[in-house]
């Protein structure tokens, strides 16, 4: 078969293929479940009964927005967790980038409830839970209150990355 001939042929083959692909429908399916926290610059305390509700659920929405599933947004006085499902075209680096501008905007449109906030940390941290450990994830987030009665926002963000083995540099920790 002479190379012209070979190329028609697998263009033909191509042609064919397409031409049955167009007929079905295709998706993509997934399960991640995500933890996202991150926290304030300096960890400075911000978040207060009065405010919270106003910040989560703008956070809710903004993922809603992102076509991803929040199962739970909340956090303590200086940092937020926030568990979700994201959108498979997205990636939580820039989910979490999206939502810090969105929320400083708000924020700085709003400055009365959240006086004393003061920016966000540089970074992140995420992680991955298989879905039978959503409803632990929820309350876990919806405990956080008293949680920080006991532990600081860095001690539980020591504990959350050694568990998942995370290395780290602790000096960044504090930013």
């Amino acid at each position: 078969m002479k190379y012209d001939e070979l190329l028609l042929s697998d263009l033909k083959t191509i042609i064919k293929f397409i031409s049955v692909l167009k007929w079905k429908n295709m998706s993509t399916y997934t399960q991640l479940l995500y933890q996202l926290v991150f926290g304030t610059k300096n960890h400075t305390p911000f978040l207060t009964s009065e405010n919270e509700n106003i910040l989560f659920s703008y956070i809710v929405g903004i993922l809603k927005n992102k076509s991803c599933h929040s199962y739970i947004v909340g956090g303590a006085s200086n940092h937020i967790h926030i568990i979700t499902h994201l959108h498979p075209s997205l990636a939580p680096a820039f989910v979490v980038k999206d939502i810090k501008l969105a929320c400083h905007k708000m924020i700085l449109n709003n400055k009365k409830p959240f006086s004393h906030f003061d920016g966000w940390q540089v970074g992140y941290s995420g992680f991955t839970y298989h879905i039978s450990s959503k409803a632990n994830l929820i309350r876990y987030v919806e405990k956080q209150r008293e949680h920080h009665k006991i532990y600081t926002y860095k001690e539980e963000l020591i504990d959350l990355l050694k568990e998942h083995s995370v290395e780290y540099n602790e000096e960044y920790l504090i930013m």
